[in-house]
């Protein structure tokens, strides 16, 4: 059985913007003793996780940058999303290396021959 939850939305945390699911309104009082920026409301159905999430997509709350990346990522947690993150560059290995500094010593002799 899946747990449906009438109340959805964002607060703060201390670790960040969370989305947050809760049974009824009553859940603001034990929030706002530890979060800020609480962003709750009754939803037009009772929804589980997934589809909460996926219903906050098209929310007006998504259009903050700050909440639509606690969406997005919940998104991923629950709808299985992948989560866009920025790439790292990877780091050369010493083969690459080797390579690079032979093709610059070829290039640069072959300049003098010329």
């Amino acid at each position: 059985m899946t747990k449906l939850f009438k109340v959805g939305g964002v607060s703060k945390s201390k670790s960040g913007y969370k989305v947050r699911f809760a049974t009824d309104m009553t859940r603001v009082k034990i929030l706002a003793k530890t979060d800020s920026d609480i962003q709750l409301f009754e939803l037009p159905t009772p929804m589980d996780k997934p589809a909460l999430v996926a219903f906050l997509k098209g929310h007006e709350l998504y259009a903050n940058p700050a909440y639509r990346e606690a969406i997005d990522n919940a998104d991923a947690k629950y709808n299985g999303v992948v989560k866009v993150t920025k790439a790292k560059a990877a780091k050369p290995s010493m083969d690459a290396i080797k390579a690079r500094a032979t093709k610059a010593t070829k290039a640069s002799k072959e300049a003098v021959a010329e």
